[in-house]
């Protein structure tokens, strides 16, 4: 059955196909919708970021149908093919390998190009874990901004981060289970100690919610031998932060008597007071390196 006939009353003879984005399980194969089955089976051709992986889903529900390899590295030069099967009335189904195709995921170039040219390009919703994340995160929900991956390197990360001090919506991040402690760390940081969640392997058998404030997950993670599984990271807005909770004569204080007293390391007395009084551990770190100076 031509799946065009299934989604619409009275489709035109001769027009182009249609390319249907389809949300498919990020961990656990019973998350898909009875829709998604549904197009998977009736459309001509499924454009898949990993074939072997897709093939593995397809496998689990009995789906026999045409695979395209449609991944970063080749989909710029996948779309003239996909988008000619489009115009001879072929529809097509974009997956990625988990959730919902080119949101952090290849898709976006071919959706652009389907757009651009007339043809129609359908949504099936389903699992995406950004979303997920943030329903069971405790954070706001009414605003949130999703960022991604950050860039991977720290100068630009951090400069990145500078932009996002005064943000009010709950951030919203992905990071690989070995960048994790260190992109913590910089959150801290630039933007202080805040109430947040870290979400590793949601929907999968070791699935794992952390809550509390950054420098707490930071401490349950280093505790352990290693971090695994994928990662996505909430960190609440500047909205849900109180300000300082000391004034720059005060945190002088705080700093001048430590410094007096028996000898803490600069970074793990910045650490102490940034989470004590609610501000970024850069800045009360240069502000002691500034007393010291003056000693």
């Amino acid at each position: 059955m031509h799946s065009r006939q299934s989604e619409t009353d009275d489709p035109s003879p001769g027009s182009p196909g249609t390319l249907y984005v389809v949300a498919t399980p990020i961990g656990n194969l019973e998350d898909i919708t009875f829709r998604a089955v549904r197009i998977l089976k009736e459309v001509q051709v499924i454009a898949a970021e990993d074939t072997r992986h897709t093939g593995k889903l397809l496998s689990h529900y009995m789906i026999k149908n045409s695979l395209v390899s449609c991944h970063e590295h080749n989909e710029e030069g996948r779309i003239p093919e996909l988008i000619l099967r489009l115009n001879q009335g072929d529809d097509i189904a974009l997956v990625s390998d988990a959730g919902t195709p080119s949101v952090s995921d290849p898709g976006y170039r071919l959706i652009k190009a389907c757009a651009e040219q007339g043809i129609r390009v359908i949504p099936i919703p389903g699992p995406s874990a950004s979303v997920a994340g943030l329903s069971v995160s405790g954070l706001a929900t009414d605003s949130f901004l999703f960022l991604g991956f950050l860039p991977r390197k720290s100068g630009k990360r951090r400069n990145l981060l500078e932009t996002l001090k005064n943000e009010r919506a709950t951030l919203v991040l992905y990071e690989s289970p070995r960048r994790i402690l260190m992109l913590l760390t910089e959150i801290v940081d630039v933007l202080g100690d805040r109430p947040g969640m870290l979400a590793r392997e949601i929907t999968k058998i070791h699935e794992e919610y952390l809550r509390g404030n950054l420098t707490d997950i930071i401490d349950t993670l280093k505790a352990r031998m290693s971090v695994k599984g994928e990662c996505a990271l909430f960190v609440s807005g500047a909205g849900e932060v109180t300000g300082p909770l000391v004034s720059e004569e005060g945190l002088d204080q705080e700093i001048l008597t430590a410094l007096q007293g028996q000898g803490k390391k600069t970074s793990a007395l910045a650490k102490e007071l940034a989470k004590r009084f609610n501000l970024p551990k850069n800045t009360v770190y240069d502000r002691i390196l500034e007393l010291q100076d003056r000693e």
